[in-house]
Formats: structure tokens, C-alpha cells, sequence
């Protein structure tokens, strides 16, 4: 092991940055991966640190009410038009709403998040209508609201690592590396 602080995994630095972002995305996103011993050590010190950043902040935001628009939607769920100067315009209506404010150091902490996870886009499991039901996942958001909270009273140490035997290929050790 070399003294440079992290490990190479035999990549160039943007395969490897690629390659550790998408499995901290998939480990927060499902709860569990299953990876190479020296890869999950890496990738369990990046998830902690986010963890870590996101368990601190979780509470740390304003609840502020605003006014939306929002197109008028008539019984099928389309906009309901309505013909202004002969050019048909969508109708709105106002809408109260209570959103959640980020403060500064909340807004920085998730602009951190964000700069390390990728978007994970939901498809429907029955693989029908994909394009039309597919959602995309808030990562941050689930980190604050969902992941944050179970580790509120805990001192770091969010990840267990399960050795699980040799791969059958290249007889690399394998892990499950799981949130605790």
C-alpha cells in the first residue's frame, strides 16, 4: 500500500472517481452492494463522510410558505385552455404551499451530496409505460429525510462490511457492504 492516501483500483482517475461514485449511489439508493474487499473499503469512506455530512445537517432548514402556480387540469388530466387574443393560453390556479428552505450551511452540505451521487431514475418494474412512469430520485432528499434520520444517536460507523468468499472468475475476496 502506498502512502498516497487512497487507493488507485488499477484505473485512470476518472474511470475510478466514475466507477466509486456509482456504487456510494447504488449503496445509498438500495442499502446494500456487493463489491471487492479493497473497492468497499474505498467506497465505505466516501459514504460515511456523506452520511456523516447529511446526519449533521438533517434538521437545519426553515419551513416557508409560498404561492405556486398550477395548471388547471380538467376530469382526463390534461391543461385546460382557455383562448386569449386568439392564442390559446394554460389556466392557473394559486396555490398555497409549505416547502422546505434550506439554510446556508444545509444548501452547501447537499450541493456536497449531490457533487458525489448520481441521479437514479425509478423505472416501473412491469417495464410498461417506462418513459411516462419513470421518476427521478432525490438522493440528497433521501439522505436528509430517510437515511439521516436512523443514524441520528450513532457516532459514525454507518456500514458493515460481510465477507462472502472468492469470486468465481479471478478469485478476488468478495463483500456485501451494507448501511447498518
Amino acid at each position: 500500500m502506498t502512502g498516497s492516501g487512497y487507493r488507485k483500483l488499477g484505473r485512470t482517475s476518472s474511470q475510478r472517481k466514475a466507477l466509486l461514485r456509482n456504487q456510494v449511489t447504488n449503496l445509498l439508493y438500495h442499502g446494500k452492494i456487493t463489491t471487492t474487499v479493497t473497492r468497499a473499503k474505498e467506497v465505505r469512506r466516501i459514504a460515511e463522510k456523506l452520511i456523516t455530512v447529511a446526519v449533521k445537517e438533517k434538521d437545519n432548514f426553515t419551513e416557508v410558505e409560498v404561492t405556486a402556480k398550477v395548471p388547471k387540469k380538467d376530469a382526463n388530466g390534461a391543461r385546460v385552455k382557455e383562448t386569449v387574443n386568439g392564442k390559446k393560453v394554460t389556466v392557473y390556479d394559486e396555490v398555497k404551499k409549505t416547502i422546505k428552505k434550506d439554510n446556508p450551511s444545509r444548501l452547501a452540505a447537499r450541493r456536497k451530496i449531490l457533487s458525489v451521487l448520481y441521479t437514479v431514475t425509478e423505472v416501473p418494474k412491469d417495464g410498461k409505460k417506462v418513459r411516462k412512469l419513470s421518476k427521478k430520485i432525490d438522493m440528497a432528499a433521501k439522505l436528509f429525510d430517510e437515511i439521516a434520520p436512523k443514524y441520528a444517536d450513532r457516532k459514525g460507523g454507518y456500514t458493515r462490511m460481510v465477507k462472502i468468499g472468492p469470486r468465481k472468475g479471478d478469485a478476488a475476496e468478495m463483500v456485501i457492504l451494507e448501511l447498518v
